[in-house]
């Protein structure tokens, strides 16, 4: 496999290296695997549990970086009506989502009377809808697969982001310059209220304010490093970052802080990034691509082997790192085929927006 060259090669190995500690975050917590890791292993498996969880800071500042970019690419105002964007969108997440979702529920079924703490306790109609309009997490109904939560904040971090361009895009009355700059300065103040604020309030953490100082950031690094001066436009943007964690210190916003420098280094020279062999290089691009669907795919296979060990009545010992080993692995190959015949159709699928979208964009 070749790296295509429309690929972005930082994001693509920030986003595998996430991925990947993100899948071994859940295996360290589900299941009687962990549990035997967690004695076979206790600091490895306590490092993994609190600070593998973080790794999704990386996903929304890379988001961040990514939307940016797509929606404004050359720092320009966004084009499109703003309907029509959210639901490819929406599509984009939703369709891969939710056959991940029954998926999980079909080994659920297989698995529930090995491992019932570990399936959804119910099943309604309502929770099902719920999910399928990324809605979950907000209704409060309980999440049928792991990552929900993420996918369903994923997609209202995206509807901000673009509302704020399209308000910039809107203001009619504004020159156009005046107009290309207003969208970024109302995501900086967005950024900052929520490295200052919301992001102090847990009560909010099922909304997208809350984990807009991160995305924010990813956002603010694509626009600054376009500036006329970015080195000082991209220290004054840390220094914010530095002054919310100085007024409450957080190890994940301290992550978030980290992915957006190296964003920032990696964005301003390209050509001094480190040098990997050529190997390396194919490999991080293949998982950066397939990290979406791993991020997705990778539950069910953690269902089916812990429900395969479960019945074992001696104790694990070492062969729980077997195991755990063998569930890295396997979920990373059922990551393939789920992005080759879900994941990948879903982003090419353009499904006609409704009736009601289609009216506004006349």
């Amino acid at each position: 496999m070749s790296v295509s060259s429309n690929r972005l090669f930082h994001v693509d190995a920030l986003k595998a290296l996430a991925a990947q500690v993100i899948v071994l975050h859940h295996l360290s917590v589900y299941g009687p695997v962990a549990q035997a890791m967690q004695a076979l292993l206790p600091d490895l498996t306590a490092l993994l549990f609190h600070y593998g969880r973080m790794a999704v800071q990386v996903f929304l500042v890379v988001g961040g970086y990514l939307s940016a970019r797509g929606l404004s690419a050359r720092g320009g105002l966004v084009s499109g009506h703003p309907l029509e964007l959210i639901w490819r969108r929406y599509l984009r997440l939703a369709l891969p989502f939710m056959a991940a979702v029954l998926l999980t529920l079909l080994c659920s079924e297989l698995v529930e009377d090995a491992l019932p703490e570990l399936v959804p306790q119910s099943l309604s109609l309502a929770q099902l809808l719920s999910h399928a309009l990324l809605l979950h997490g907000v209704l409060g109904h309980e999440a049928l697969t792991v990552g929900a939560w993420y996918v369903a904040i994923d997609f209202q971090l995206f509807g901000l982001l673009l509302g704020l361009l399209w308000l910039a895009r809107s203001a009619v009355g504004l020159p156009r310059a005046w107009r290309m700059v207003l969208g970024p300065c109302l995501v900086l103040l967005l950024c900052a209220a929520s490295l200052y604020a919301f992001n102090l309030m847990p009560e909010l953490d099922h909304l997208a304010l809350y984990f807009f100082g991160a995305y924010g950031l990813g956002a603010m690094v694509h626009w600054l490093s376009l500036s006329r001066a970015p080195r000082l436009a991209l220290a004054v943007l840390g220094l914010l970052a530095l002054g919310a964690l100085a007024l409450a210190f957080r190890e994940r916003l301290l992550l978030a802080l980290l992915t957006a420098a190296a964003l920032a280094v990696w964005t301003q020279r390209p050509s001094q990034g480190l040098r990997l062999p050529d190997w390396l290089s194919r490999l991080l691009a293949h998982h950066g691509q397939h990290s979406y669907a791993l991020f997705l795919v990778h539950f069910p296979v953690v269902l089916l082997l812990n429900a395969w060990v479960e019945p074992q009545a001696e104790p694990l010992g070492a062969w729980a790192a077997v195991y755990l080993l063998a569930a890295w692995l396997l979920s990373n190959v059922a990551a393939l085929p789920f992005y080759r015949w879900i994941e990948a159709p879903a982003a090419r699928l353009r499904l006609k927006a409704a009736p009601a979208i289609t009216a506004l964009q006349r």
